[in-house]
């Protein structure tokens, strides 16, 4: 790989940081071993061709360019939370990565292919819309930023963008959960 594609890569990573979280590539690894998915598998959930989701993790292509795509990132995402606090067994995942492969989108808040929302599964979607919503305004670093300046004045302020626009989801559905009452 030559400097001006590695210079590619690098840019295409820190745009996928920005729109979603972290790089394409540790986020579909994570899946692929959270969930015990191979490449093809994985492909196939997502809705997208081998070649696509090869390029998306090499940083080759920085987006994910269908929404409903991205909306079955996130329900995976969320499965494969499940299944690490043991309450999807691996036959109910196997069951449900089914469903998320054949559903064509939507709002998160109004997904109705979901049939049994429990709390825990609400609130991570609320705080999943949160992060989407401070993401797709600015990126993690830009909001990293704002947070710091803000951090001496409004410091639960900062506190919100930083967990909320930068940080990991688990932490923000604690967050939340923390701010509730």
């Amino acid at each position: 790989m030559d400097a001006a594609q590695q210079e590619a890569t690098a840019r295409a990573r820190e745009l996928q940081r920005s729109w979603y979280g972290e790089p394409l590539g540790a986020l579909f690894r994570r899946l692929i071993d959270d969930l015990g998915l191979n490449q093809a598998r994985l492909a196939a959930v997502l809705g997208l061709s081998a070649p696509m989701l090869s390029q998306l993790m090499s940083g080759q292509r920085a987006k994910i360019g269908n929404p409903a795509v991205v909306q079955r990132v996130q329900a995976l995402q969320e499965l494969a939370s499940q299944v690490a606090d043991g309450s999807v067994s691996a036959a109910e995942a196997t069951d449900r990565m089914d469903e998320i492969k054949k559903t064509a989108g939507g709002s998160v808040l109004n997904n109705t292919t979901q049939t049994a929302t429990t709390g825990a599964t609400t609130v991570r979607r609320v705080v999943r819309e949160i992060q989407s919503l401070l993401r797709s305004v600015a990126a993690a670093g830009d909001i990293i930023e704002a947070a710091d300046s803000l951090a001496a004045t409004h410091p639960e302020l900062a506190e919100f963008l930083r967990v909320y626009g930068a940080g990991r989801t688990a932490d923000a559905v604690a967050h939340y959960e923390a701010h509730q009452n």
